[in-house]
């Protein structure tokens, strides 16, 4: 029984080393590549040009949906400051209208929020496009494999975003 399990063990691991040697071999001659995709969009020159346009294009109405909840944080201080004072018919209708400037105030809030998460996603897509260009550009020039974009571990020599980022920045001039 000892000699069918040692027998059996000695089997099992020549036929792990036999699947793993092509995989070596492969490795040997391939050239790989990563590139770190947050870094890109943070440093990259069209990805700050995107975050600018979008900044530029919302800040108006960001400023009146921040001026909106202002408004409406002062008026329900002043409500519960002369809410003794008042009569239940005119409470009544301050909490009324206070309720009705609240829902509009969330309702403009959420279609800002939905409008520039919109905007953000076509930026993006675009900035990623032109991105994924330049690493096939990169990859071609210079005879990678393959390039990785996502990866729990990456050696800092197989990192080329660098590389991307200058040709996006030179291709953004």
């Amino acid at each position: 029984m000892k000699q069918y399990i040692v027998r059996h063990l000695a089997v099992v691991a020549l036929s792990g080393a036999a699947l793993w040697a092509p995989a070596a071999q492969a490795q040997d001659g391939a050239r790989i590549g990563f590139v770190n995709t947050d870094r890109m969009l943070r440093e990259a020159t069209p990805a700050k040009a995107a975050q600018t346009k979008l900044e530029q294009e919302f800040s108006r109405r960001e400023k009146e949906i921040d001026d909106a909840g202002l408004a409406l944080k002062t008026a329900s201080e002043r409500f519960e400051r002369e809410a003794p004072t008042l009569s239940e018919s005119q409470r009544q209708t301050r909490q009324r209208q206070l309720v009705d400037q609240d829902r509009e105030f969330q309702r403009k809030r959420r279609e800002f929020q939905e409008d520039l998460n919109a905007r953000k996603q076509e930026e993006l897509q675009q900035v990623l496009d032109r991105a994924n260009r330049v690493v096939r550009q990169v990859a071609d020039a210079e005879k990678y494999d393959v390039i990785l974009q996502e990866a729990v571990y990456v050696n800092p020599r197989l990192d080329i975003t660098d590389k991307v980022i200058k040709a996006l920045n030179n291709g953004a001039k």
